[in-house]
């Protein structure tokens, strides 16, 4: 069976960092483009950060810019969030998603959560003092 599997999540003071992996299983990631998610209890899932096959083209959400950084390593079929600054409102269970190559942009991956083919089930991200 296909697998994505997140990891990474934890507790961390506000201002502080965390690198979440997602790791995939049983197919390759460079021929998808991969999509952080995010959803705190109540809340709708968000899109939060996506890029591209190759890793050429990237997307954040507004409220991540200039503290979280999308990347992957396809040697290793994982793709990387580096999250800085953390704050509270950053605390969510994190999800991450595939969908095949030329499918979708970027844009519409993180803009949508409803075609992806793939997704994980999830690690916890808390920013707490």
């Amino acid at each position: 069976q296909l697998q994505l599997v997140e990891s990474g999540g934890g507790l961390v003071q506000p201002g502080g960092s965390l690198r979440l992996s997602c790791v995939g299983s049983g197919f390759a990631l460079s021929d998808y483009t991969i999509g952080w998610f995010r959803q705190a209890p109540g809340k709708k899932r968000e899109g939060v950060s996506c890029i591209s096959p190759a890793g050429f083209s990237t997307n954040y959400a507004d409220s991540v810019k200039g503290r979280f950084t999308i990347s992957r390593d396809n040697a290793k079929n994982t793709v990387f969030l580096q999250m800085n600054s953390l704050k509270p409102e950053d605390t969510a269970v994190y999800f991450c998603a595939a969908d095949p190559k030329g499918q979708s942009t970027v844009q519409a991956m993180c803009a949508r959560d409803d075609f992806q083919k793939y997704w994980g089930r999830g690690t916890q991200v808390a920013v707490s003092s």
